[in-house]
């Protein structure tokens, strides 16, 4: 059951930025892990970053590298992702995704709740 609101994606040219954002109920929020998850076409769903419920730990996945950054401000029930230095790769549908255990994400998992998707193109 979709409980997340996801939003931010977007048409962009390589080297870009975007910023994504989440949105939720706080039941979502209080005590859960949030993070985001992607999956391009024809692949499979793969995760991105996350970052513990009470904001202390985040991960992210290697091709990361830098350029993107997951933050949350559980006082909004809100989860960011800002990307930056995208890449035709990065092109795929961003998922908001919400658990009680931060593993569930990082392994792109099936979350407990997640948002509906929000479309990233990058071009070259």
């Amino acid at each position: 059951q979709v409980q997340l609101v996801d939003s931010g994606g977007g048409f962009v040219q390589a080297g870009g930025s975007l910023r994504l954002s989440c949105a939720g109920p706080e039941r979502t929020f209080s005590n859960y892990a949030e993070g985001w998850l992607r999956q391009a076409p024809g692949k499979e769903r793969e995760f991105v970053a996350a970052m513990s419920w009470s904001g202390g730990h985040t991960y992210y996945k290697d091709f990361v590298k830098g350029r993107i950054t997951v933050s949350r401000d559980n006082a909004t029930n809100t989860v960011s992702l800002q990307m930056n230095s995208l890449t035709p790769e990065d092109t795929a549908v961003y998922y908001c995704a919400a658990d009680p255990s931060n593993s569930q994400i990082t392994t792109a998992s099936p979350p407990r709740t997640w948002g509906q998707g929000t479309k990233v193109t990058v071009s070259s």
